[in-house]
């Protein structure tokens, strides 16, 4: 055993050496002990959150709100109790995003967790990708859609009329003969071009709309990325509860259905109070059931069918293009679901959601 002396001359360096790693990190990270107390921290995380010297000491439940994380006491006990690493993407008070990680600090004789890491990647680049991804993606369907159906469907009924014309025609002459020729070929070739385009957007598409077992939890926190500024904006507030955590579907679609259901509760939400937005799934038989639930100004009963066509838009100030809701039962509809509107005029909405499994 080494002499008292040379052990708390050893103590001492590694101390040294771990404070000197403390100020010279470039990456944000807090340690955190077994009683919730803030123990040390680096410099940039200093300066992401706005800490001060005098919060070493104190509970993390006194300083919580510099995180703009409610929930951050809870995971951070989460993982002390379970001693798991968490991942989840957070906004600091600088309105930047960062990527959390929190990792159980383990003492190797007792094996518990005495304390945490917590560890901060910003991430806001990757947030304005998906922004701009997300709009890419809505343009990209709305395209195919408007080809599929909109252009190639007038281009058939025109084929069958110059089919009838030449037929029933009485005019013989070659002159006759070749306009018509003319012509057939000319939408021929307008069916093969649209064809093409639509046949190559859905295999370009078709990777993405493999069916994978996801985790609802992380689609939410995407999509609540996404809509950051709307959110802080119109100060929503957006709470869940997740009885089903599992969803058997394609990433994009479920994706799309959650973006557009939230984006509406903000959008159409009431002059006189600011947003609230609880979210939930449940498994009825064998559906999973996503609902999105709202305080906003609700739907007329008249509407209620309506705001699912496509280019529909209900008589309001707010700018919309029509299309989300149209997307949503498109893609519920074309799994074999369903969706279920209830809604009160003045008080707000209830979309639910059934996605067979």
């Amino acid at each position: 055993m080494l002499p008292k002396d040379l052990q708390i001359e050893r103590l001492a360096a590694h101390n040294n050496e771990l404070e000197n790693y403390f100020r010279n990190t470039i990456i944000p990270q807090l340690f955190i002990d077994g009683d919730l107390i803030l123990r040390k921290f680096t410099p940039p995380a200093m300066k992401q959150f706005s800490l001060k010297l005098t919060d070493i000491g104190k509970s993390i439940s006194d300083i919580k709100d510099n995180f703009r994380f409610p929930t951050i006491v809870e995971n951070i006990q989460q993982v002390i109790d379970d001693k798991e690493i968490l991942e989840k993407e957070i906004q600091t008070t600088d309105f930047r995003w960062f990527q959390m990680d929190i990792i159980p600090y383990i003492e190797q004789k007792t094996k518990k967790a005495n304390g945490v890491i917590m560890t901060f990647v910003e991430i806001t680049i990757r947030i304005k990708d998906l922004k701009d991804q997300e709009k890419l993606i809505l343009d990209h369907e709305l395209l195919l859609d408007t080809i599929s159906h909109d252009i190639k469907s007038p281009l058939t009924s025109l084929m069958l009329t110059i089919s009838l014309l030449k037929k029933n025609s009485i005019e013989t002459s070659e002159q006759y003969k070749s306009l018509f020729y003319i012509l057939e070929n000319s939408v021929k070739k307008m069916q093969s071009v649209i064809n093409e385009l639509t046949d190559a957007g859905k295999q370009k598409q078709k990777y993405k709309t493999q069916e994978e077992l996801l985790s609802f939890e992380n689609i939410l926190e995407d999509v609540r990325l996404t809509l950051s500024s709307n959110i802080q904006d119109s100060g929503a507030k957006i709470t869940s509860e997740v009885n089903v955590s599992e969803i058997l579907y394609s990433r994009r679609k479920l994706r799309s259905i959650v973006y557009n259901l939230v984006n509406n509760a903000i959008k159409f939400k009431s002059t006189e109070r600011k947003p609230e937005i609880f979210i939930n799934t449940t498994r009825e038989k064998n559906y999973v059931v996503i609902s999105v639930k709202d305080n906003g100004i609700g739907i007329e009963k008249a509407n209620r069918d309506a705001i699912f066509k496509k280019y529909n838009r209900v008589e309001t100030d707010i700018e919309g293009s029509g299309i989300g809701l149209y997307l949503v039962k498109e893609i519920v509809s074309s799994s074999k679901g369903k969706i279920i509107l209830k809604s009160k005029v003045g008080q707000g909405s209830e979309f639910k959601v059934f996605l067979k499994q």
